[in-house]
């Protein structure tokens, strides 16, 4: 069996520049260690997504108490709406409301995890929380109290973060870039990882276009959903690469050769 961890020592919060923090869940791998950003404004916060939510999140996170908070869901996988029911401001596009309404593990990515309790953990953590059961875990309802397709971003008072949409990982996929420092968090859509366009709602049509739209775009850094933050010039490669990966996969089909599944 793995070690636990008590709940208090679950995340770890990492200050940047900008008034950014990191919040994370350092005993996850960094492929299901969701990376969420807290961005302080003069008249209320911003958190982009919430983490698996196997521990109490508010609670154990002494920077999101005291003050009002708009949570920004990127999309939603179980890996970043695990606490969502925590705050009382949950934007989602429309796309991915219902799930985040009733998440089904099928339609969260879950279902896959919740077997095998002992073989998940060693998949999942490095230390599981305490008590944790991949068999016992859901992820509550937490039904959105905005809907970000008609809505041009967020304004926090003294900064405003321009709403993205960024389809191809999920259907309603968005990031969020501010213009004034040049900061964009891309969450799924492009990380310094192993990309994802296999889900059962994943679109590669849509996901290429996504990355045209984000390779115009020049960011003094980005922070993502998983893995380290990185710069434009790392973006650009990570785009590169996804684009010729696709091209190639294309030109074997063509060809008759086999296929990446």
């Amino acid at each position: 069996m793995l070690a636990a961890v008590s709940p208090a020592q679950w995340y770890e919060t990492i200050p940047f520049a900008e008034g950014v923090t990191l919040i994370h869940e350092p005993w996850m791998p960094g492929f299901f260690r969701c990376n969420m950003w807290h961005v302080r404004g003069r008249d209320r916060d911003l958190l982009i997504d919430t983490g698996l939510g196997a521990v109490g999140l508010r609670q154990h996170v002494a920077l999101l108490g005291g003050r009002p908070i708009v949570c920004l869901l990127s999309h939603s996988h179980f890996d970043h709406i695990g606490s969502a029911h925590e705050f009382e401001e949950r934007w989602i596009h429309s796309a991915e409301a219902d799930i985040l309404a009733n998440p089904d593990p099928e339609k969260t990515l879950f279902a896959k995890y919740a077997r095998d309790d002992e073989a998940i953990a060693r998949q999942m953590f490095w230390r599981t929380p305490r008590g944790w059961r991949a068999s016992a875990f859901r992820v509550p309802p937490a039904p959105a109290t905005q809907l970000v397709d008609d809505v041009a971003g967020i304004d926090l008072g003294d900064r405003f973060l321009r709403l993205v949409p960024t389809p191809g990982h999920s259907p309603g996929h968005v990031a969020l870039f501010e213009e004034k420092t040049g900061i964009l968090f891309a969450q799924d859509a492009v990380y310094d990882g192993p990309l994802v366009d296999t889900c059962y709602h994943s679109d590669i049509g849509q996901y290429l276009a996504t990355m045209a739209l984000l390779d115009q775009c020049e960011p003094s850094i980005v922070h993502a959903g998983h893995f380290a933050s990185f710069g434009a010039v790392r973006m650009h490669q990570l785009i590169a690469a996804y684009r010729t990966g696709k091209e190639d996969e294309a030109r074997r089909r063509t060809s008759g050769a086999p296929t990446r599944d």
